[in-house]
């Protein structure tokens, strides 16, 4: 019966009709739609109930979203350790990104439960879990990033990338020189790259968004670039753009590759990725890129490798510091 309902016409469905369903996919489902906002009002709370359903019934995903909401503070507070505990079932239940955030916690000396409990927002505690010690890699490329303020006499120069057609490989070189400067992967601000303009510095869209990372005239000027045609300013514009709107989105990467191609307006107001066909796309472009499905975005680490999150700054945030990224583009008091 609740198939059929949903056939027919998803909003006839009540929130007491979901509880009942024995369906994992349509429990799954729905829990999405509560989480963004899409097609059912936006509550987190409704989602965490419906995901714990389809978990109970063996689904990885489901279990993978909760401890996704547990770990970040989308539900009021960051619970790591129930965080954990879900993340663990969603590994033993064959989904792969589950690893990839369990990665960020040494659990050695957790206790963890292997039953975890659904709890809603106004019942979570707060708790974190260790970091691992970041390990050296064997090898670090030249441009892995910029040398500190103060150490060393001779820091990396800056690549020249000049001219109509500078060469991908320059671009790609600048990337990974200003990217953790920004508290970004090189890795991601690429794929932003390729999928606005294919690494070309004079692509122009019909609505006038201008060169590598195709920021519009009111995003230029926003964050600070004179010259949306030069290479160098319109990159640290882009990533200016894109590590305010993780910021703003607390590290959820989904919504701020929506807020990039749509605006953060457009993402609030929908209350999550718009239903616009050029936004999904775009979403789904730009995870096709790094490599992993839509879904899989909030397994990708937004940082720069081995750059740890300090305790109490949100995912994708870096502390705020005199000589930080803000203080390039915004005066002392103003926000984006």
């Amino acid at each position: 019966m609740l198939l059929t309902l949903v056939s027919a016409r998803a909003s006839a469905i009540s929130f007491d009709e979901l509880q009942q369903s024995a369906d994992a996919g349509v429990l799954l489902d729905w829990g999405k739609r509560y989480f963004y906002g899409v097609q059912a009002p936006q509550s987190v709370d409704r989602a965490i109930q419906l995901f714990c359903l389809a978990a109970r019934q063996g689904s990885g995903e489901a279990q993978y979203r909760l401890g996704d909401i547990y770990a970040r503070t989308l539900a009021g507070r960051r619970d790591e350790v129930l965080a954990a505990a879900w993340l663990l079932k969603a590994a033993r239940s064959k989904y792969g990104a589950a690893k990839v955030r369990l990665a960020q916690w040494d659990l050695t000396a957790a206790e963890i439960a292997t039953e975890p409990e659904c709890v809603l927002s106004g019942q979570m505690l707060a708790r974190t879990l260790p970091r691992p010690h970041p390990v050296a890699p064997p090898s670090i490329p030249p441009l892995a990033g910029p040398v500190p303020p103060g150490t060393g006499k001779n820091p990396p120069a800056v690549p020249k990338v000049t001219g109509k057609a500078p060469t991908r490989g320059a671009i790609e070189r600048l990337v990974r020189l200003l990217a953790p400067d920004f508290g970004l992967n090189p890795e991601l601000v690429l794929a932003v790259v390729e999928v606005e303009s294919n690494f070309s510095p004079s692509a122009q869209s019909p609505k006038r968004a201008q060169g590598l990372m195709q920021l519009i005239p009111a995003t230029a000027r926003r964050f600070g670039v004179a010259d949306p045609w030069d290479p160098h300013q319109n990159l640290r514009g882009g990533m200016a753009y894109l590590r305010w709107l993780l910021d703003h989105f607390d590290g959820d990467l989904r919504l701020a590759l929506a807020g990039y191609n749509a605006g953060e307006g457009a993402v609030s107001l929908h209350g999550g990725i718009p239903p616009y066909t050029e936004t999904r796309n775009y979403v789904r472009r730009v995870a096709r890129v790094l490599g992993v499905s839509e879904d899989g975005l909030g397994a990708v680490d937004t940082r720069p490798r081995g750059q740890m999150r300090p305790p109490g700054v949100r995912e994708g945030r870096k502390a705020d510091a005199p000589g930080d990224w803000r203080s390039g583009f915004f005066a002392v008091g103003e926000s984006g």
